[in-house]
């Protein structure tokens, strides 16, 4: 049995030796402290950390879902499009299996931080980037909060577009009133901003939970709506001329449907037990899988070429095609509540506001959706800005960042655990690994596993460029007729 010694505020763990794990197994490592051990805001039982409150892995895994459904899911069919039909199977299939593999990867580096510093069982506001600090340094900290920033505002602005969009074309073919989409912008942010208050994911846990099961609902009725269209739309289907620009373009819509790992350490962190996250990302990404591939395959047999953002519009049943435009616009709404969370909790650390409500929380998350509602009041299209996204900092965020990060803190959890077995004296200042070191406590398939999935990075990086300048371009055009944007 352990015994637990003092060392300021914080407490450390000292084991007999027969209690050693090899870092490298599947699942989540054992922390070494005392089954009765309590500190921060739960205790150790069995050698895992349970918190006191907390979701349960069933409720995490729904709740993934329903972060990362919705915007991707009507965006998908035109990504296939993109790709071509084998191409976008394939792509398809390989991006789940990726982004799954790197959810596992960054759920473990926060168990690895839960079991050897003490302060990060309590409540955190920036579990990513203290996961970056702890893996490499101050520096790469600081990295990853600006790119989980970035990501996180354009999700935002993205799903507020979206919301928006649908919330526009439901009025305007329900009534014979003209509403300005700016207005609507303006509106659907008022109405949703009083719900951003609230403090961390287990405080609206249901919201996205419900928004999980309106985007189910919303697949049956896109396929259904799709089997009624293949009979006359599929005569007239055309396929599009393979083009590069489209192949790349097709996978940022690809990881910008599948890549939520900005927000994952926020939803781990607020688990009763943390360590069960493995469970829910492989729930959450094969029902990601089964909700999006029929959609996918359906929409392009069906519509071909003339999908354009969303495949709402390209669907001939009226009520349908509303009934799709209010649960997708309901998932949006519901799910702002987790995307903004990450986002405004930096902001908050970084101003020092209190965790508890007060009037700085308001005014703090009050300018983020004003921020939020300016930069959609710029972009009337939501598709270049999600091929954007997906191709720029999720590629960081949900593939390169996972794999780095969990080389180096499995490696040095395995250095620590040595140096204790050995009776090695603990360092006074953290220090990372350095790579001859990660690569010296890592097994070589771990590590060769890692560069497979970061190779990604050289597609990506010409990706990114291409999708960079056609943004860019786009936004150019939009200042000409930005006048007519917003008076339709």
């Amino acid at each position: 049995m352990g015994k637990t010694r003092s060392r300021g505020n914080s407490v450390t763990f000292s084991t007999n030796k027969d209690i050693i794990y090899d870092a490298w197994s599947i699942g989540d490592k054992k922390s070494d402290s005392a089954d009765s051990d309590e500190n921060g805001d739960g205790r150790f039982e069995n050698g895992v950390f349970i918190k006191n409150h907390g979701l349960n892995w069933f409720i995490t895994g729904l709740f993934v879902v329903g972060d990362l459904a919705g915007g991707g899911l009507v965006a998908l069919p035109t990504a296939m499009i993109q790709l071509g039909f084998v191409v976008g199977i394939v792509c398809n299939i390989v991006m789940n299996i990726t982004v799954m593999i790197t959810a596992y990867m960054l759920g473990v580096s926060w168990n690895v931080l839960v079991r050897r510093w003490p302060e990060y069982r309590s409540h955190c506001r920036k579990p990513y980037p203290e996961i970056a600090y702890r893996a490499l340094g101050r520096q790469c900290r600081l990295l990853v909060s600006i790119c989980i920033d970035v990501t996180q505002f354009g999700i935002a602005v993205v799903y507020l577009l979206l919301s928006s969009k649908n919330i526009h074309d439901a009025i305007k073919s329900f009534t014979d009133k003209e509403i300005s989409f700016c207005y609507v912008i303006l509106i659907v942010a008022v109405c949703l901003t009083p719900v951003l208050f609230l403090k961390s994911p287990q405080d609206f846990w249901w919201a996205v939970v419900l928004a999980m099961f309106t985007t189910s609902a919303a697949v049956i009725l896109i396929l259904l709506g799709s089997s009624l269209d293949y009979g006359e739309c599929s005569k007239v289907r055309h396929e599009p001329k393979f083009r590069i620009t489209n192949y790349f373009l097709g996978l940022g819509t690809l990881l910008f449907s599948y890549g939520g790992h900005s927000a994952f350490p926020t939803i781990q962190h607020d688990m009763k037990k943390p360590s069960d996250f493995t469970k829910s990302s492989i729930m959450a990404f094969i029902i990601l899988f089964f909700m999006y591939t029929p959609v996918c395959i359906i929409g392009y047999l069906t519509y071909g070429d003339s999908l354009r953002d969303s495949v709402i519009n390209s669907l001939q049943v009226s009520w349908i095609q509303q009934a799709v435009n209010l649960l997708i616009t309901v998932h949006c709404i519901l799910t702002l509540t987790i995307v903004f969370n990450p986002l405004n909790q930096e902001v908050e650390e970084l101003l020092k506001v209190p965790q508890e409500f007060s009037i700085k929380r308001v005014f703090v998350r009050s300018g983020m959706m004003v921020a939020v509602v300016i930069v959609a009041e710029s972009v009337p299209n939501f598709g270049p800005l999600l091929d954007l996204m997906g191709g720029s900092t999720l590629t960081l965020t949900s593939i390169i960042f996972p794999s780095l990060f969990y080389l180096f803190l499995a490696a040095g959890e395995k250095k620590a655990q040595r140096q204790k077995d050995s009776g090695e004296k603990d360092e006074e200042e953290f220090k990372p690994l350095t790579i001859r070191e990660m690569i010296a406590e890592t097994p070589k398939w771990v590590v060769a596993l890692a560069a497979i999935i970061m190779g990604k990075k050289k597609i990506i990086n010409i990706q990114t460029m291409l999708e960079i300048f056609f943004f860019f371009s786009f936004w150019d055009i939009w200042w000409c007729r930005c006048h007519i944007f917003c008076n339709r």
